[in-house]
Order: C-alpha cells, then sequence, then structure tokens
C-alpha cells in the first residue's frame, strides 16, 4: 500500500510538472519565429506583428500540444490495447492511409498543402482524415473485427504496407504532386489555425474522456485476455470503442500536422520510466508528455536554424529514435550486468 501511495505522489507531481512544462513551452514557443523577439516587443503598436503572434505563433504552438497530446494519448491506448510496447498510433494503417488521402486529394483536385485558402485547407484536412480512418475500417475488415488482437495487428502491418506502397506508386504517376506531398510526409505545424486548434480541442477532449472511462478495460488486458474475460468484461465491444478511440485521435492529428514520428510511441516510455501506475492515469500523463514533447520538438524546429525551419516531423525521428535507442542500450547494458 505505502508503495502504491508512493507511485501515486509521483504520478500526480509528474502531471503537475507537465502542465507547468508546457506553459513554459506556450511562452518560448511565441517568442520563437523567424522575426525573433521584434514581433512580440511590436505586437500591441504594430499591426504586422499582432498577426504575427496571434494568428501564426500562438496557434501554432497550441496547435502543437493538441497533436502531440492527441498522439501520446493514442500511443498509450495502443500499447495497452495490443498488450506491446512498442506499438505506436500508426498501428492500424492510418498514416498510410492519410497518405494515401492527400495524394489522391492533390492529384484529383490540384490543391497544394502551401495554399491558404480555408476551402483547400480543408479539403486535404479532410481527405488526410478520411485515409486514415478507412485504412483502420479496411484493417478492421481484414482481422474479422476486434475479437484478435493478433490478427488486427498483422491486418494493420499488411494496410500499412499496401496504402503505402500506392501512395508510393500515385506520386511516382504523377510526379508533380511529390514537391506537395513532401510538407505532409515530413510533418509540420506551420499550418495551423485557430480552427485546427478548436478542432483537435474537442476531439482531444472526447477521446480522453472515452479512454479514461475504458481505462480499466486495458488494465484487465494486461493480465491477459483470460483473465480480463473472467471479469466479466464485455472485451469484444470494449476494444471496438478503444479501436475507435485510436483512429479518431490519430486521424485527428495526422490530418491537421501531417505525419510526425516516435511522439506516440516515446510519450508513453516517458512516462513508465518515472512511474507506474493504472492505465487511467497513464493515458492522461501520456498525452501531457505528448503535448508537451511536440511543443519543445516545434519550438527547435523553428529556433535551430532560423529564419530556416526544419521540419518538425524530422525533429522528432531523430530525437525519439535517439531516444529509444539509448533506452535500448541501457536495458541491454542492466540485463548483462544482471547476469553476472
Amino acid at each position: 500500500m505505502t508503495e502504491i501511495l508512493r507511485q501515486q505522489r509521483i504520478a500526480s507531481w509528474l502531471g503537475v510538472g507537465l502542465l507547468l512544462a508546457s506553459v513554459a513551452l506556450l511562452v518560448l514557443g511565441v517568442l520563437v519565429g523567424s522575426t525573433g523577439l521584434e514581433s512580440v516587443f511590436n505586437a500591441w503598436s504594430d499591426p504586422v506583428a499582432l498577426q504575427i503572434v496571434w494568428d501564426i505563433r500562438l496557434p501554432r504552438t497550441l496547435g502543437a500540444w493538441a497533436a502531440g497530446a492527441l498522439l501520446g494519448l493514442a500511443g498509450a491506448v495502443a500499447q495497452g490495447l495490443f498488450r506491446n510496447p512498442l506499438a505506436d498510433p500508426y498501428l492500424l494503417g492510418s498514416a498510410s492511409g492519410a497518405s494515401l488521402g492527400v495524394a489522391l486529394a492533390l492529384v484529383f483536385f490540384g490543391v497544394s498543402p502551401f495554399a491558404t485558402q480555408w476551402l483547400v485547407r480543408l479539403g486535404l484536412t479532410g481527405a488526410a482524415f478520411a485515409g486514415a480512418v478507412g485504412a483502420v475500417l479496411l484493417t478492421l475488415v481484414l482481422a474479422q473485427g476486434v475479437q484478435h488482437t493478433l490478427r488486427l495487428l498483422l491486418a494493420g502491418v499488411i494496410v500499412g504496407v499496401v496504402l503505402g506502397a500506392l501512395a508510393s506508386l500515385t506520386m511516382l504517376m504523377v510526379p508533380e504532386v511529390m514537391q506537395a506531398m513532401q510538407a505532409f510526409m515530413l510533418g509540420s505545424t506551420g499550418y495551423v489555425g485557430w480552427t485546427a486548434c478548436a478542432v483537435m480541442a474537442v476531439v482531444w477532449l472526447v477521446c480522453m474522456v472515452v479512454a479514461w472511462m475504458l481505462s480499466h478495460v486495458l488494465d484487465g488486458l494486461s493480465l491477459g485476455e483470460a483473465t480480463a474475460a473472467s471479469l466479466g468484461l464485455p472485451l469484444p465491444q470494449l476494444r471496438a470503442a478503444l479501436v475507435a478511440v485510436l483512429a479518431l485521435a490519430t486521424g485527428t492529428a495526422v490530418a491537421q500536422t501531417g505525419l510526425i514520428a516516435f511522439v506516440g510511441l516515446a510519450a508513453p516510455h516517458l512516462v513508465r520510466s518515472v512511474t507506474k501506475t493504472t492505465h487511467g492515469r497513464l493515458i492522461l500523463l501520456s498525452s501531457l508528455m505528448g503535448g508537451a514533447l511536440l511543443m519543445a520538438a516545434d519550438m527547435l524546429a523553428r529556433g535551430l536554424m532560423a529564419p530556416q525551419e526544419l521540419p518538425v516531423g524530422v525533429l522528432t525521428a531523430v530525437l525519439g529514435g535517439g531516444y529509444l535507442l539509448w533506452l535500448m542500450h541501457r536495458n541491454t547494458r542492466a540485463s548483462s550486468r544482471g547476469g553476472l
């Protein structure tokens, strides 16, 4: 009992720390940009500077947090649902489906991710979301439902490979869309506005409430499917609800920011490296961790090579991959010492 209370206190302090870190990163994110601090200092006297801060930097920074929070939440749900610490939000083929959706939209409608018209942006966002959700539905059809976790996992891998190949084939057949697809494939928060922030915030709230209510299912699954079934849990229906949460959170984030790697995979790992807790707290903390991670990565992407900007998806892949390699190396050394 004492250990449980200690872990609960650690989880509470971690949550407070992540909230404070997010607020600090929000302030820093407003300060960082191609025009530096000049826009912030002149915001109240210069309409152009005010527009830069209010319409570009602030929604972009908040949008980075919202997208990261959605990916962190989806990562915690995926790892609990598949009982695999290497599961990530894109495991059901949503990333490849979103890529194919955007590629087809570019081919048939000739729009560009760099366009600023809200109708064009809505078209690409809708295509990415439809592609992501369609990929998940195709995975469910191939897996014949959600009754068998292993079959669902294999179907997701197959759908991801096939749809990814179709997206690549589309770009090869119509090379004109290849450059336009680059921003989506590399991931970027540069096109996030207030509308996108509002959409992601609403979806995050809905997904968080549902995932929190179903967290006991993930706790039961962590003990094994037989144990979870013996507790009287209607696993097929509850697993389908969790897959819906996973698809909605991932599809919304991908539709607004493109493919951003490793945030959903690394966020739950970082939380578990600090505290061991139930899935209810793990989902919330992973979401807060994902938001802080992507907000920090977005700030670095803007500031490292200013006034040029790095794709935030590339930066998260490098940093996230480096962290996982270090974690694997540390666990290997710990195992070797234990063997000695």
